[in-house]
């Protein structure tokens, strides 16, 4: 892997120098500025660009984490009640516009969405063979990020196909939540058209992804004809399939399989440390699910961050195979190898709000120390963004929620519960809106530890009555970080109730 380097601003607060894409992709090795008007002078050029747009994918690690924090099916962990207190506080749902771990968020991903322009602000510059292709991965891209950000923060300020430049965030305001998600839309639309089906490079984006992330926004917006209709595409398509061993799709051998939609790559071979997590080329997210002071066979040690409640762990139905491989019970674990190292078994320790259960499909594994930087901080394992099993799940709730097609939901429903308890003996067979509750309900078993439920609990309007703290009308979303607002200079809204 060669370092790539992209020097990115973004308002007035980011300024930042990220490494690179996947090294199945290009090897990059020239380096310039996002502000630079003398590029995109040739394909390796424009190739270059879109690397580093797809960087940022990476630092999407901590969208999963909180994802799942800040939901009801886990605690926040870490060493004590004050490790990383910007996760704490979203995990108690006391988090305010000063809140670094928010500030991430916003942060990267706007880095993401800027990169993706500087290649569209350009578009036209210079042409070559498969450029549409290019133009087609930029725009899902900014898509992609622009659809992180809507979820999170609502409304945010565009510019259409054009850079921010210092000061536009005085005289460019918060579009619409109506507005940011019109432009998902035409961007997927575009993407899906234009991209191929296959991808030439493990990581690059496909016409399935495209279909996919589009139906998903007209989910979120309540659109379920739109979204029914998008997410058929890609299960009528023939590509995917469901794997027959959940447990293998999330370890190493099971990445960019035939359930994989859309995978976010990451390796080992960049370090990071914690001046500068977004730096890693590693899955930071894992590092932080890990078991404290871990010394045992599979796995190896983390921080103890996104542990699973009794609760979540209780939602499981009896003969479900997925409940060993989506939470690990560290003290059956521990029972089950007692005979490790001569008899002397398994060792760990106990962390800040320990629950005994963690996040196993982003559990670090034990792997050679090639990586370098905090071993923590650099896990390789890939984040599966778009299962094909949360298409069928989305088509399913689609068809029921827009009171479409119920037989239709069902089967949609079924195939991903055949799957879990290995026989059709367990087949929904309601109708109406209790079908629509088993659809949701099977999301959270289906989907735990892969940062979806806080956002499901939202757009539902379950949140109030499933995550402890949260209060309706204000924590539906996240609060604008405080420097956004100040920079700003009274021309962008804060988000109610903070």
């Amino acid at each position: 892997m060669k370092k790539y380097f992209f020097t990115t601003i973004i308002t007035l607060t980011l300024f930042s120098t990220l490494s690179s894409c996947s090294d199945e992709f290009v090897d990059p090795k020239p380096e310039y500025s996002i502000d630079s008007e003398n590029y995109f002078n040739s394909k390796e050029e424009y190739d270059n660009a879109l690397i580093a747009a797809y960087d940022l994918l990476q630092a999407t690690y901590v969208n999963v984490l909180l994802g799942e924090i800040a939901s009801d099916n886990t605690l926040c962990g870490g060493e004590s009640p004050t490790d990383v207190i910007g996760f704490q506080q979203i995990d108690d749902m006391i988090h305010t516009p000063v809140n670094s771990n928010l500030r991430d968020v916003w942060n990267w991903m706007f880095a993401g969405v800027q990169r993706a322009n500087y290649i569209l602000e350009f578009k036209d510059k210079t042409d070559f063979p498969g450029k549409n292709q290019v133009i087609a991965e930029a725009r899902f891209l900014r898509a992609y990020y622009q659809f992180e950000l809507v979820k999170w923060f609502g409304g945010i300020p565009m510019k259409g196909d054009a850079r921010f430049k210092i000061g536009d965030e005085k005289i460019i305001g918060r579009a619409s939540v109506a507005e940011v998600y019109a432009s998902i839309e035409a961007d997927l639309t575009f993407a899906a058209a234009n991209l191929a089906p296959n991808a030439s490079q493990t990581g690059r984006v496909t016409k399935g992804a495209a279909q996919a992330l589009l139906g998903k926004a007209y989910l979120y917006q309540g659109k379920f004809s739109q979204a029914a209709t998008a997410l058929d595409a890609v299960i009528t398509s023939g590509k995917y399939t469901l794997v027959t061993d959940y447990n293998a799709m999330f370890e190493a051998e099971g990445e960019n399989g035939t359930e994989s939609v859309f995978e976010v790559q990451y390796t080992d071979i960049e370090g990071a440390g914690f001046g500068c997590l977004q730096c890693s080329e590693g899955n930071v997210a894992v590092g932080f699910n890990g078991v404290r002071n871990y010394s045992g066979p599979l796995f190896s040690s983390g921080y103890s961050f996104n542990l699973p409640t009794q609760e979540a762990s209780n939602a499981f139905e009896a003969g479900d195979k997925r409940k060993d491989v989506a939470i690990l019970d560290i003290n059956a674990w521990a029972l089950a190898n007692a005979s490790f190292d001569n008899g002397n078994g398994i060792t760990f320790g106990k962390g800040n709000e320990d629950t005994g259960f963690f996040n196993r499909k982003y559990l670090p594994r034990k792997r050679s120390a090639t990586s370098q930087g905090d071993l923590n901080l650099t896990n390789p394992n890939n984040y599966r963004a778009i299962r094909y099993a949360d298409v069928l799940l989305m088509a399913a709730e689609a068809y029921s929620r827009g009171g479409i097609n119920d037989a239709k939901a069902k089967e949609y429903l079924n195939q991903v519960r055949r799957r879990a308890f290995g026989d059709n003996t367990h087949d929904i067979t309601t109708g109406g809106a209790q079908l629509t509750e088993d659809i949701l309900t099977e999301r959270r078993v289906e989907l735990l530890g892969e940062g979806h439920r806080f956002f499901d609990l939202v757009r539902t309007g379950k949140a109030a009555g499933k995550i402890p703290g949260f209060k309706a009308n204000k924590n539906e979303l996240f609060p604008l970080p405080i420097e956004e607002i100040q920079f700003a200079n009274g021309n962008w809204s804060q988000n109610p109730g903070y």
